[in-house]
């Protein structure tokens, strides 16, 4: 027979439980109630300056989520600046890229003693660039090319999407405790903060271990691009090495950096880092002509330039179309043929494919793990300010800032449409049926007046939060197309 168990160690569950409870109590919620303030602090990304940071989460999309609080205790300057906070966090609402923790929203509350802004990020739950680093180490395995050349073209990407918008997008704070690496090999770096923001709380946020991340210029001159050219160095040699060695002292010395440096085989790679690490930050390189240098330049292959054209075009495809397609397949026929002299072709059928690695290598371009970077053409990006609703004034007491529509953030990645006459045959009724990136499927009906057109329907929609700003435009030739062809067949 079991010996029972012992009266203290039920005792112990039951307080682990307890707190569990307590951690998943709703502290706060936001203006429209969709966002849940958790009691559980995370530690995500340590951005300079927000004092606070909580699970939260997002009852619409039933995931977890980071609630930032960046408290001012001087409030006549925040009142003074309030306008400028709003611009710069309506901009870092509008970014989205793959490889960038998502900004979700933000809203003001000055309604306490010490006014805040309240921001809601991303969650991930897979853990830091550091800790990786270190469980790599400490498994006595050294650093994959294949996979550092991976993850520095996703951190590249981020930050020349950043450094491209007008104005720019300084980071400031790119360190390997801001950098995320999940279990796919997807990378993204933590989100960014004005440096009208940090450079108030500069010097109480400052870690000895990661002064190194920034350049000697830091703190002396306005943040540029080349700071984030700098600090990508540094976490490029890292992951290179693994870990910069500091001999038990608390700050990296410039001796151990060198030590690391002289370490690395690869003269291409030394070179790579020495150019980021230049103490003169007119001399390193921009992070969209990094991704030309020699050490990770490649020549894209056919897959992953028909991969992100298939995925650019999906909205066009019925759902399952993959699946469809190779159903119908003979799987015995001929998909390539290398012709050799004297001697008979080289022939690749389609039974040597694997349509369930297809499905994946989709999923993953999809999610930004294999981006196309290596073109000539930078891309500025101009953040249209006016689609971010602006901040209204505190009137409840859990926190102000009612929201008139929340932007969707997801893209679209299939549309269909169906166009039928009413039942009195006077209009025609709409039915838009739309596929989310995240799966989810979005059904819309209308009754269309003779005066709508397809441009002032999908600026309704992205006005109304149904469809994120950057499908606008191919939503509106979808839209035309099938008005077109509907239309024109009746008499």
């Amino acid at each position: 027979m079991a010996a029972p168990e012992p009266a203290p160690r039920r005792g112990r569950e039951r307080e682990r439980e307890d707190e569990s409870e307590d951690e998943s109590d709703i502290l706060e919620e936001s203006p429209c109630g969709r966002w849940q303030k958790r009691r559980e602090q995370v530690n995500q990304g340590n951005m300079p300056g927000v004092q606070s940071t909580f699970l939260a989460m997002d009852t619409e999309e039933g995931v977890e989520v980071v609630w930032n609080e960046l408290h001012f205790g001087d409030r006549k300057a925040f009142a003074a600046h309030e306008e400028k906070i709003q611009t710069m966090f309506e901009q870092l609402a509008l970014v989205d890229h793959p490889n960038i923790v998502k900004f979700h929203k933000y809203w003001l509350d000055a309604s306490e003693a010490h006014a805040r802004v309240i921001f809601i990020t991303e969650y991930v739950s897979s853990g830091s660039l550091k800790q990786f680093l270190k469980k790599t180490k400490k498994n006595h395995k050294a650093m994959n090319a294949r996979a550092w050349k991976r993850w520095c073209t996703q951190i590249l990407s981020a930050l020349s999407f950043l450094h491209a918008c007008s104005p720019p997008i300084i980071h400031g704070n790119l360190t390997s405790d801001t950098i995320f690496i999940q279990h796919n090999g997807l990378v993204k770096i933590g989100s960014a903060l004005p440096d009208d923001l940090r450079s108030p709380i500069r010097a109480e946020r400052e870690e000895l271990r990661n002064l190194h991340f920034f350049p000697p210029e830091y703190g002396e001159v306005a943040d540029g691009t080349a700071v984030d050219i700098f600090s990508f160095g540094m976490c490029a040699l890292e992951m290179a090495v693994l870990e910069i060695q500091s001999n038990g002292d608390t700050r990296v010395t410039e001796e151990a950096i060198a030590r690391a440096r002289h370490s690395l085989s690869d003269p291409n790679m030394q070179e790579f880092i020495l150019s980021c690490l230049a103490r003169d930050p007119a001399c390193r390189p921009s992070a969209h002509s990094l991704l030309f240098h020699r050490v990770l330049f490649e020549v894209h292959s056919l897959k992953l330039l028909a991969a992100h054209c298939f995925i650019q075009h999906q909205y066009l495809m019925p759902e399952n179309v993959v699946e469809e397609k190779t159903k119908a397949m003979d799987l015995h026929a001929v998909l390539a043929e290398l012709p050799r002299p004297c001697r008979p072709p080289l022939q690749w059928r389609y039974s040597e494919v694997s349509f369930l690695e297809l499905d994946k290598f989709l999923e993953d371009v999809r999610n930004g793990i294999y981006p196309l970077m290596n073109f000539a053409a930078a891309r500025p990006l101009g953040l249209p300010r006016v689609l971010a609703p602006p901040p209204e004034e505190a009137q409840k007491t859990k926190t102000p800032t009612p929201e008139p529509f929340d932007s969707e953030t997801r893209k679209v990645v299939q549309m269909q449409c169906n166009l039928e006459r009413t039942e009195d045959k006077a209009r025609w009724h709409l039915t838009l049926l739309l596929v989310l990136e995240d799966r989810l499927h979005r059904q819309l009906t209308y009754d269309l007046l003779p005066t709508d057109s397809a441009q002032d329907l999908a600026a309704e929609l992205v006005h109304y939060g149904f469809v994120h700003e950057d499908d606008r435009t191919k939503l509106a030739a979808f839209l035309e197309s099938t008005l077109l062809k509907y239309r024109g067949a009746q008499p």
